[in-house]
């Protein structure tokens, strides 16, 4: 399954039609004795796909160990995926259908923060829960009536890591390069703030996506002389800035984030050309057993921290619909339920998904940890427990030189 290409995974019945039960049933059947529907926005094409067949694929793993275990409140539950296609408009496509007809009670995945924003409105109006993987701090200061619940670090935080990383690696004169997205300011502010409080500089400049060439933003930027260049663009817009930062000469430090420098970056531009760059990743919990089922359910050696979430965002909803041992299936009873089934402080601790639906089934209290870490709340529903992956290119693969 690691292997798989779009292309297969939509033909096995992972992708956005082949999860679908037959348009002919109506609704009130689907929801009151069919299998409940969760919806999965994940980015299986464009410029965010990086991580797309992994989260559909830890999703259907979820699926199979609640349905494996008895399902919910008797009923199996069935996951939706629908493509996103990295791109806004798509994603309010795939949530208006997810919502007003395959009624899912709660949407995971939602990758990209352009993606979140758009369709957050969306699922707070239909009373649908909205997991996400994002990391822009303005998606949970929404007006969302606690229908949003965020599994990766915000902006705030990744920023703030970045910061202090090139600092702790001896720069002195900051330089962000990055496209127009709902953080891009944002990073700017932070870490030119971080670099400012040590003594040194900070400054950025925002581009236009989708350039053949960023040659002249590149020169703007080695006109301030940094000696650190944080990309904070997408795989696609970060190749060709790599490319042109070393065709210029630049033999300063490059640090980024995992949604640009990952596996895919490293295979999409000469070896030479990404080396000695440095990533910052929101990791998974990798010393916990929930982690190591995981992949090796997955037949891999690692996965990704946004796969691993998305596994949990399944898992939490189907857990926090058990605990609403009556009533309806629908999302409001999973955003009431949910916060209790994952930090219940006298509730039994467990990171096995099995485990907890059983305890949760009979009655009993849990606290739920996932292969993603913990999952206690805020109350804006950011995530509080996280963890970091810091990696360098080495000879055309990433190296990890710290975990914290």
């Amino acid at each position: 399954m690691a292997n798989m290409d779009r292309r297969g995974f939509l033909r096995t019945g992972l992708g956005a039609g082949g999860l679908m039960l037959s348009s002919s049933l109506s609704p009130s059947w689907a929801q009151s004795g069919g299998p409940i529907r969760i919806g999965l926005i994940i980015p299986l094409t464009g410029g965010t796909s990086q991580f797309g067949a992994t989260m559909g694929q830890a999703a259907k793993i979820a699926e199979t160990e609640i349905n494996s275990a008895g399902g919910v409140r008797g009923r199996l539950i069935e996951i939706v995926i629908e493509d996103d296609q990295s791109n806004p408009e798509a994603a309010v496509r795939a949530a208006h259908k997810l919502i007003d007809v395959d009624k899912v009670v709660a949407i995971g995945g939602s990758y990209a923060s352009a993606v979140t924003s758009a369709i957050a409105p969306l699922c707070w109006e239909g009373k649908t829960v909205l997991l996400t993987a994002s990391g822009a701090d303005s998606i949970t200061k929404l007006p969302h009536q606690g229908y949003i619940f965020r599994t990766s670090p915000t902006v705030t935080l990744q920023g703030t890591r970045v910061g202090n990383y090139a600092v702790e690696l001896g720069a002195k004169k900051m330089f962000f390069l990055g496209p127009q997205t709902p953080f891009a300011q944002t990073y700017i502010e932070i870490i030119s703030g971080i670099f400012k409080a040590a003594g040194g500089t900070g400054s950025g400049l925002v581009y236009e996506d989708k350039k053949a060439s960023y040659r002249s933003e590149v020169d703007q930027a080695l006109k301030e002389a940094p000696d650190v260049i944080v990309l904070g663009g997408y795989v696609p817009d970060t190749s060709v800035v790599l490319k042109d930062l070393y065709r210029a000469g630049f033999t300063g430090k490059k640090v980024g984030f995992s949604f640009g420098i990952n596996d895919a970056l490293t295979k999409a531009v000469p070896a030479e050309v990404s080396e000695g760059a440095y990533s910052l990743i929101p990791s998974a919990s990798e010393n916990s057993d929930a982690y190591k089922r995981l992949i090796a359910k997955m037949k891999r050696p690692s996965l990704d921290g946004y796969s691993c979430q998305v596994y949990d965002h399944v898992v939490l909803a189907s857990l926090a619909l058990a605990r609403a041992a009556s009533g309806p299936t629908n999302g409001t009873a999973v955003r009431d339920n949910l916060r209790a089934i994952s930090e219940d402080g006298e509730g039994k601790r467990t990171d096995d998904a099995t485990e907890a639906l059983k305890l949760v089934t009979s009655g009993g209290r849990v606290n739920y940890d996932g292969p993603s870490g913990p999952l206690e709340f805020a109350d804006n529903g950011d995530v509080k427990g996280v963890f970091f992956r810091y990696e360098q290119v080495q000879d055309g693969k990433l190296v990890v030189r710290k975990i914290g």
